[in-house]
């Protein structure tokens, strides 16, 4: 028995939306994150999750349901989640007695999995353990990567990487100094990393610069690297390649300096001051005596030319 691979047009205005919304696109929008609840869970690390959660909304669904899933013996059942609701990134919590509080963090590209990290969570404390403002929702948070291990190691490097794309938005092209709300700071220690959270505040100070002092919000965990699953070097150079369109053509003979000043080079061939034309004006007009020499420059130029013609046709004819 054959089967036959048909392509279904949709028959609905709103199927017609779908699918143009899932076809790529130059500019991609924020990359949406499913949460997963797996068959056995603690209360720990769905807490954690759930406040992983509210910190990336809108840009994430959270899952209601517990799935039977457990992700580095079979991914086919979140790849196929990845696609129903075309979502790039995903989380899922576990746990068992040989790994408990567990938490699963990975990224697809083209619909299949791309990185895997699982991590124990420990030293566990909530948002809601933090009695203080928190920060607004749909913030851009700032992110920073503590440790050599981020850059000396691989496996942290492309961690490092992996939560770069879980919490990145959209990108910008111009800050607002109010805008900056909230920064995320991982440091990684021997086999762990420390996620902290934190508010900016703002203070008066005795310049136009104002004094920034950071106020813990949470959530506050100590993130034990259990195992990864990561992509060879070229399919991870694939899915950092970008389009040709997007790419800046460098412009020659341009070069800018420190303070975002731009500096043009102009290449301009030799000129002959005598021929350019200026302002006429009586101060600058030739005298007798200078156009009698230019004459005279002139007819012997004319000369010399007729001279080698002649000179050119005669050793042709011998």
């Amino acid at each position: 028995m054959t089967v036959i691979n048909r392509v279904v047009k949709p028959t609905t205005h709103r199927g017609k939306r779908a699918i143009i919304k899932k076809e790529p696109k130059l500019i991609e929008d924020a990359k949406q994150t499913l949460c997963f609840k797996g068959n056995k869970t603690s209360q720990i690390v769905v807490d954690f999750m759930k406040n992983l959660y509210d910190l990336k909304k809108p840009d994430a669904a959270m899952m209601q349901k517990k799935n039977d899933i457990l992700p580095f013996e079979d991914i086919t059942k979140i790849e196929k989640f990845c696609v129903k609701y075309n979502a790039s990134l995903f989380m899922i919590a576990l746990h068992n007695k040989k790994r408990p509080h567990n938490l699963v963090m990975g990224r697809m590209y083209e619909h299949t999995l791309l990185d895997m990290a699982e991590f124990g969570v420990e030293n566990y404390k909530g948002l809601q353990d933090f009695k203080i403002a928190k920060i607004s929702q749909g913030i851009k948070p700032l992110l920073v990567f503590n440790g050599e291990l981020f850059e000396n190691n691989h496996e942290f490097n492309r961690i490092k990487n992996l939560f770069v794309d879980m919490f990145q938005r959209e990108p910008v092209e111009k800050i607002r100094l109010q805008g900056l709300e909230h920064v995320l700071s991982f440091t990684a220690v021997e086999n762990k990393i420390l996620l902290r959270s934190y508010r900016i505040l703002l203070k008066k100070s005795d310049c136009r610069i104002p004094r920034i002092e950071l106020e813990e919000i949470g959530p506050r965990a100590d993130l034990i690297c259990r195992r990864t699953k990561l992509a060879s070097e070229d399919l991870f150079k694939q899915a950092c390649k970008r389009p040709k369109e997007l790419k800046v053509k460098k412009k020659k003979n341009l070069s800018v300096d420190t303070f975002g000043t731009a500096f043009g080079r102009i290449h301009v061939g030799a000129q002959n001051l005598n021929s350019i034309q200026t302002r006429k004006m009586k101060g600058l007009k030739k005298t007798m005596a200078e156009k009698k020499a230019a004459m005279k420059r002139k007819n012997d130029n004319d000369n010399d030319n007729s001279l080698k013609k002649l000179k050119t046709t005669t050793d042709s004819t011998e």
